[in-house]
């Protein structure tokens, strides 16, 4: 192909063929096309956007770029993807509804990076649990326990992989094309027939405001369309975090207490909101979410999971078993009234600080240290009040974390919390 001429193409606001992107992502992953070409076109796509049929069909070569995922045979799949937050445990509490329920959840995930945590990091925090699952394994353990998730494979979108590190390092990230077309290739490339989309929308969110979450949510559902699969997304708040728990075992602990109804509402609203979406895309009664949750279901799913891929699963009974940092400090109101706001940025970046995610891919984590909440937004509080409690080593990054924290609150003489589910867009 005519590197050069595909580049002006675009630059030039033209539209791409459905030939002419497989042709590209062909090229550029079998490294007959250099980085800076891509890099060029990657900043002609950013300024000039893309239509949604070019979108879709650039997900689709970039999902057929590596292996491809054969679920056939398994029954109704489904996927669940959230594009990131601060105390986002809600896989935990959703893959084992949907699967208690009949789905079969078969789902590949990532890990954490910067302020945002990831479900194999947490994962990861149940002693034994493995994340690396030959494609043997994973099938066999979707057949059989209905509920497997596992580390991202190489071969599945690699031109993803690619894009993506030269996307970081070349200011076109922002693009919600590009977005849109990363997270669903590798949705597709997964194969699940149903995939349910949680697009957080807040401060502690990639995507910062309604109007561009809305944009991309519909772009996303769009794409599954086109690719003849069943798409659903969930806009959800994510100014302050989501539950009470922010780490790696806290927020385990958090979701397992979850699925025992003990959990915090706003994690038990949003978790609930998603499987019902996800039933009712696959044809199904959506009320039966709330009640594979009363029955204590989808508790005997998730164990049956962690077992399955090596866990402890003593941890589903008895969730203490999941370590913490042993020091714990405290972070304490500096006046009397209602918490206004509570940024998740700030919080996510506490956790950061004291080891509990990741400045660049590749770092170790500590799954012990976190964050407890004890006040959110509309909350009232009295000078000297305990505002969170902050699991930490030794005092590694406590004094960072302790002033993040510290500034995330911030105490008025009146608010109530935001709605937490915005809008849904099928």
């Amino acid at each position: 192909m005519h590197a050069v001429e595909f580049i002006e193409k675009k630059r030039d606001g033209g539209e791409h063929t459905s030939a002419e992107l497989y042709a590209w992502i062909t090229a550029y992953v079998r490294d007959a096309l250099p980085d800076y070409q891509m890099a060029a076109w990657l900043m002609a796509v950013f300024f000039q956007g893309m239509t949604p049929r070019e979108t879709a069909e650039l997900t689709l070569a970039m999902a057929h770029s590596g292996e491809m995922m054969d679920l056939a045979g398994l029954g109704v799949t489904v996927d669940k993807h959230s594009s990131g937050g601060v105390g986002d445990k809600t896989t935990l509490v959703v893959a084992p509804l949907l699967a208690a329920a009949g789905l079969v959840v078969a789902k590949m995930s990532g890990r954490g990076l910067a302020h945002t945590g990831g479900t194999i990091d947490k994962l990861e925090s149940i002693p034994g649990w493995r994340a690396e699952l030959s494609d043997e394994e994973f099938l066999r353990q979707a057949r059989e326990v209905g509920l497997v998730i596992a580390g991202q494979s190489k071969n599945l979108a690699p031109a993803d992989g690619k894009m993506y590190a030269l996307r970081d390092v070349t200011g076109t990230v922002p693009s919600i094309p590009l977005i849109a077309s990363s997270i669903m290739s590798k949705k597709l490339a997964a194969g699940a027939r149903i995939i349910t989309l949680d697009v957080k929308v807040g401060k502690g969110a990639f995507m910062k405001d309604l109007e561009h979450a809305r944009e991309l949510a519909r772009l996303m559902v769009s794409i599954g369309r086109h690719s003849g699969r069943e798409v659903r997304a969930v806009l959800s708040q994510m100014d302050q975090p989501l539950g009470r728990a922010v780490g790696n075992a806290i927020e385990v602990r958090e979701a397992i207490a979850t699925l025992q109804g003990e959990g915090p509402a706003d994690l038990t609203e949003l978790s609930l909101a998603l499987a019902r979406e996800a039933l009712e895309a696959a044809g199904e009664d959506p009320a039966r979410a709330e009640a594979v949750w009363k029955s204590g279901a989808a508790l005997d799913k998730l164990r049956a999971f962690v077992a399955a891929q090596g866990g402890d699963a003593r941890v589903v009974d008895d969730p203490e078993r999941l370590e913490l940092a042993p020091d714990v400090s405290e972070v304490r109101a500096g006046s009397d009234g209602v918490v206004a706001e509570l940024d998740a940025l700030d919080v996510g970046r506490a956790v950061l600080r004291l080891g509990g995610g990741r400045e660049r891919k590749g770092d170790t984590i500590d799954h012990g240290v976190g964050v407890l909440l004890h006040r959110k937004v509309g909350d009232s509080v009295r000078r000297g009040d305990i505002l969170a409690e902050v699991f930490h080593r030794e005092g590694r990054g406590l004094s960072e974390a302790s002033e993040l924290l510290q500034q995330a609150f911030r105490i008025a003489h009146d608010a109530s919390p935001p709605p937490l589910i915005l809008e849904v867009v099928a």
